[in-house]
């Protein structure tokens, strides 16, 4: 597809017709709520939309709001963050809120550039959330909006750099509704992955993700749960919860006090 005017007009208006026929529908789509969104565009960063569904409910119902989210201990957020993953993105999303209401009283701004000042926003998830949140029309690029514009415009080209794909992704935007416009392309990238080889996988940016099951961010997670379920551990009683090598368990525990998500006081280590 070429990227003059009426083939942009031409793509536009295929990607519409995909997502009049096959648009999917989630909870976060049927708000317009900033915390909402805030709170769904976190969930989704490296996790599926299936995992996401349901936790993202029962997310709300704890923290219905910034204030509420802001004062909660952060064990009981990392209690209810468990099975999404990533656990130091349910850490980010607390100081996140505790940010925004200690800067904004609780109103979150509708400027990318204020967002992105904010703990654990980058440039894409600042202009998801404008976009999604206040219809504003901001360009900003994800996995699966990065593969309809690798499949469309550069289907015989490799080692794709983003900043080639932009200047597209702002001409084809709909500046009227952004909002629907970038839940159709990302709905239309979803569709090109379950029918092609990833598109994706032709990007500069493209990074596989890399196997859960025995890595190091494994047995973060399962330090994590244990100490959510626990109020205090040692580190023996570590070592007899998690069936992995004490040596690897001290390892990250360590780093996990580093980071400020677990504390140590004496020999008892906690949710920070």
């Amino acid at each position: 597809m070429d990227n003059t005017p009426s083939g942009i007009a031409q793509f536009r208006a295929l990607i519409y017709d995909h997502y009049r026929h096959h648009g999917r529908t989630f909870a976060w789509r049927e708000t317009t709520d900033p915390y909402c969104i805030m709170i769904s565009e976190v969930m989704l960063q490296q996790t599926q939309t299936d995992r996401v569904k349901t936790k993202y409910q029962e997310f709300l119902v704890a923290f219905p709001d910034f204030a509420t989210l802001a004062a909660a201990p952060l064990r009981e957020v990392l209690r209810v963050w468990q099975g999404l993953g990533y656990n130091r993105r349910g850490m980010y999303l607390q100081q996140l809120a505790q940010q925004i209401m200690a800067l904004y009283s609780g109103t979150l701004p509708d400027d990318p550039m204020l967002l992105q000042k904010l703990h654990g926003i980058g440039p894409n998830t600042a202009g998801s959330i404008v976009a999604f949140a206040y219809n504003r029309p901001v360009v900003f690029i994800e996995t699966n909006i990065r593969s309809v514009f690798l499949h469309h415009f550069f289907s015989e080209r490799a080692d794709v750099h983003d900043r080639e794909l932009l200047p597209l992704i702002e001409a084809a935007l709909d500046r009227e509704n952004p909002r629907q416009w970038y839940y159709a392309l990302m709905d239309y990238g979803v569709m090109l992955k379950k029918q092609l080889a990833n598109p994706s996988r032709r990007s500069r940016h493209h990074v596989k993700q890399s196997q859960f099951e025995g890595s190091e961010r494994q047995i973060r997670g399962m330090i994590i749960k244990a100490l959510t379920e626990q109020s205090t551990l040692t580190l023996p009683q570590l070592f007899d919860l998690i069936d992995r090598a004490p040596v690897r368990i001290a390892r990250n525990l360590v780093q996990l006090c580093a980071e400020g998500m677990v504390q140590q006081q004496g020999e008892q280590y906690h949710i920070g």
